[in-house]
């Protein structure tokens, strides 16, 4: 059979291979609607045709005319080899399980015993490019962040991050104060460290200081320092973090957390220059940049007297939001390859990849703890999955369900399911929740489901119910 092409008027392009004429008709009338599909013979140059004109599919009937699978099959395994993220269907008419095993293992995506229903086999086609189409955006992803998508440690190319590369730059040189915003775990002293690193004062001291996470009542010495004796337990001088950013950067992680009166006395260190230790009878000038973060709402706190007016305008100079992971899921592909690499290697273990199943999981979480939580998530497969392959088994049961995913999964199992026994089994789970909240009375359980007391009463006899 020589080549023939049809042109149907959508872009995606397939190859068939078969020695089976009669099932042409077939292909004219399902695939070639949607897809631009050339059918080709067994015994054509297939390698090279496919150099010269590139597709998408393949769907690859093993069938020979003599009964054999040999010649399908060596021709599935080329395929696979000559582009790996091509989509390859296999066909045949044995129900043999050494067949089904045999075409996997050569590579092939999908198996079908025909007769084949061509409208489902279109469905499941268009699923599979959808997929590869994704994944091949994702490897692209990943190479551009080889070749340049991250920054300073921060890592992504989606457009929101683009946007906080170009804002970084621009604020780098400047003594500017800035004030970086954004949720628990998007990675705000990245930033600060980005803007050190990119900026003039790079080889200057950059001290960070969580103040959340210091207690009250050693955070005013902890940033002010203090002399000798100024306090009990002040056995020696000691500089403040402050005092110790002179020349460099001093960066405030959870600044909405500093209690009034330390607020204040930031504020005039801010308008002078100027920190004076506990107990030092003078000040010393200093010379440092400010950078802040927070993820509180400082105009609310502002508003309820939580956070003084006047310091907000005073860090508020230059803000710089940092988008959450929710916003950016373009580049989660690109930090799990990321993490996968960091942490593999510090714990002295082979490269683990994670497969594409997994990695849409993962792109449809909504990620509350955002950059934090997903690479605790990485972190914590590295060590305890014992493959090198992390599958979408391997997740928690918190992220699987949260995802869109796997809704089919868990709706519908993989081996099918009786329709009519599920909508009986809800039913039950109904009747008895309401008959449990109103005692036992069908009339009022039937008002609370919105039901009509006849078929309350219905229901139960057909369930064995009594309330």
């Amino acid at each position: 059979m020589a080549a023939s092409s049809i042109f149907p008027h959508v872009a995606p392009r397939i190859i068939v291979i078969t020695a089976d004429e009669a099932l042409i008709p077939s292909l004219e009338e399902s695939l070639v609607s949607v897809f631009h599909t050339t059918v080709l013979n067994p015994s054509e140059p297939v390698l090279a045709i496919l150099a010269e004109t590139p597709v998408e599919a393949a769907l690859v009937d093993l069938d020979a005319g003599d009964g054999s699978t040999h010649l399908g099959l060596d021709i599935v395994q080329q395929l696979r080899g000559f582009d790996p993220t091509l989509v390859v269907f296999a066909l045949t008419r044995s129900r043999s399980k050494l067949i089904r095993t045999n075409t996997q293992a050569a590579g092939a995506n999908e198996f079908f015993i025909a007769p084949v229903d061509f409208s489902q086999l279109q469905v499941v086609l268009q699923h599979a490019l959808e997929k590869r189409r994704r994944a091949i955006d994702r490897r692209e992803l990943q190479e551009k962040a080889a070749s340049g998508h991250s920054f300073c440690g921060l890592i992504g190319g989606s457009e929101p991050m683009r946007r906080l590369y170009d804002a970084i730059g621009r604020v780098a040189d400047g003594s500017a104060t800035v004030l970086v915003r954004g949720e628990s775990g998007t990675g705000k002293e990245l930033v600060a460290q980005a803007i050190v690193a990119s900026g003039n004062r790079r080889d200057k001291p950059f001290i960070s200081v969580n103040c959340a996470a210091l207690p009250e009542s050693l955070i005013e010495a902890e940033l002010f320092g203090h002399e000798r004796g100024s306090f009990t337990g002040a056995h020696e001088s000691r500089a403040g973090h402050i005092e110790a950013a002179n020349g460099g950067t001093l960066f405030l992680d959870e600044i909405g957390t500093l209690g009034l009166s330390l607020q204040s006395k930031l504020l005039r260190v801010l308008e002078q220059r100027i920190v004076q230790r506990i107990g030092a009878k003078s000040g010393k000038k200093i010379d440092f940049r400010l950078v802040c973060a927070t993820n509180e709402d400082l105009e609310t706190a502002v508003k309820a007297g939580r956070f003084r007016e006047d310091l907000y305008y005073r860090i508020n100079v230059v803000p710089i939001s940092l988008p959450p992971l929710r916003e950016r899921k373009d580049d989660i592909a690109l930090l799990v390859d990321h993490f996968l690499k960091f942490y593999s290697e510090a714990n002295s273990l082979p490269l683990k990849r994670m497969d594409m199943e997994a990695l849409g999981v993962l792109e449809d979480h909504p990620w509350p703890g955002n950059v934090r939580e997903l690479e605790n998530l990485v972190q914590r497969l590295v060590l305890m999955v014992p493959h090198s392959t992390i599958t979408i088994e391997h997740l928690p049961q918190q992220v699987l369900y949260a995802s869109n995913t796997t809704q089919e999964a868990l709706l519908i199992p993989e081996d099918g399911l009786s329709f009519d026994e599920e909508i009986a089994r809800i039913e039950v789970a109904y009747l008895q929740a309401a008959l449990r909240r109103t005692g036992g009375r069908k009339t009022a359980a039937a008002i609370l489901l919105r039901m009509e007391r006849q078929k309350m009463k219905y229901l139960c006899r057909k369930y064995g119910l009594n309330g």
